[in-house]
C-alpha cells in the first residue's frame, strides 16, 4: 500500500483528498497529512487521514509528498524537510510556479518532482489537472500521481516549461468562470428571476455547453454558431460581448495570471 503524505490540509490540500476518498478509488492509498491548523486536520478524520507531528515525521512515513502550502510558505517548509527527503521519494507540487529545479536545490539533485496544477471542482470528482515531471521521475512513479488524479476528474500532461501558463487554463480559470456566473445570475435577479432557479439554469447550461465543447465534435467557433440565428437574440448579446472585448479581456486575465506566476516563481 502506497503512503501519500500532504504537507498542508488547507482548500487544495483538503479538494485532492476529499476528491480521493469521494471517489471510492483510493482506499488502496494510505493517507498522512501535517498542518499548523489544527482545525484544518480535524476535517480529514472522516477521511481515515493519520496526522503527522510534523513535516520531517510525514516525510519519513511516505513514499509520495504533496507539498499543498501556499507558495510563500514554501521556503519554510523545504528548510525543514530538505534534508529528510531521500532519493527514493517523489515530490509532488501543487503550488504555482515552483519550478522542480527549486525543489531539487533544496533537496537532492536527483529528487524525484512532479509538478501540478489542480483545481477545486476535485471536491466533487470533477478535477482537471495538468501535470509535468522531471526526468528523475520513473514511468511508474509519475502513473501513480496521474492516477491520484484522474481518481477524481480528468488528467492532461503539460510540458514542464509551460506549468505557469496552464494555470490560467485550469487552476484559476473556475473563479473566472464564477464570476462569469455572478454577472447572469445578478442580471435574472434584477429582472425578478428567482436567484435559485436562475443559477440552476446556468449552471446546467454551462454542464451542457461543456459536454457540447468535449463531445459534440464541433470546433467552437461552429457551436457558436449552431445558437446564433441570424437577427436572433444570440448574436443581439454576442454584439454586446464583442463590442466590450470580452476575448481581449479573458486573455488580459490569463496574462496577469501567468505573470504572477512567474513572479513566485522559484
Amino acid at each position: 500500500m502506497a503512503a501519500v503524505g500532504f504537507i498542508g490540509a488547507g482548500n487544495m490540500g483538503y479538494a485532492i483528498i476529499k476528491g480521493i476518498r469521494g471517489t471510492g478509488r483510493g482506499r488502496e492509498l494510505q493517507l498522512f497529512a501535517y498542518d499548523v491548523s489544527e482545525e484544518a486536520l480535524g476535517r480529514l478524520a472522516e477521511f481515515g487521514v493519520t496526522t503527522c507531528a510534523d513535516e520531517t515525521e510525514l516525510v519519513g512515513k511516505c513514499d509520495y509528498i504533496f507539498l499543498a502550502v501556499k507558495p510563500q510558505q514554501l521556503d519554510t517548509v523545504m528548510d525543514r524537510i530538505g534534508g529528510a527527503v531521500t532519493a527514493d521519494k517523489v515530490i509532488v507540487s501543487i503550488c504555482a510556479g515552483i519550478t522542480a529545479e527549486y525543489l531539487c536545490s533544496k533537496t537532492l539533485p536527483e529528487a524525484k518532482v512532479v509538478p501540478v496544477m489542480p483545481n477545486t471542482p476535485l471536491l466533487l470528482g470533477e478535477g482537471a489537472t495538468a501535470l509535468s515531471r522531471n526526468k528523475n521521475v520513473s514511468d511508474s512513479e509519475f502513473e501513480f500521481v496521474k492516477n491520484v488524479f484522474a481518481s477524481c476528474g480528468k488528467v492532461a500532461m503539460v510540458p514542464e516549461d509551460k506549468m505557469k501558463e496552464v494555470i490560467a487554463v485550469n487552476g484559476s480559470s473556475p473563479a473566472f468562470i464564477y464570476l462569469f456566473a455572478k454577472a447572469f445570475i445578478d442580471y435574472a435577479d434584477s429582472v425578478g428571476i428567482d436567484g435559485a432557479a436562475a443559477k440552476e439554469l446556468f449552471a446546467q447550461s454551462l454542464v451542457g455547453s461543456a459536454k457540447m465543447l468535449t463531445d459534440s465534435g464541433y470546433t467552437v467557433d461552429v457551436l457558436i454558431k449552431m445558437v446564433s440565428s441570424p437577427g436572433g437574440t444570440t448574436l443581439a448579446g454576442l454584439d454586446e460581448l464583442y463590442k466590450g472585448k470580452l476575448s481581449e479581456t479573458v486573455t488580459k486575465a490569463c496574462e496577469s495570471c501567468t505573470r504572477r506566476a512567474y513572479e513566485l516563481s522559484k
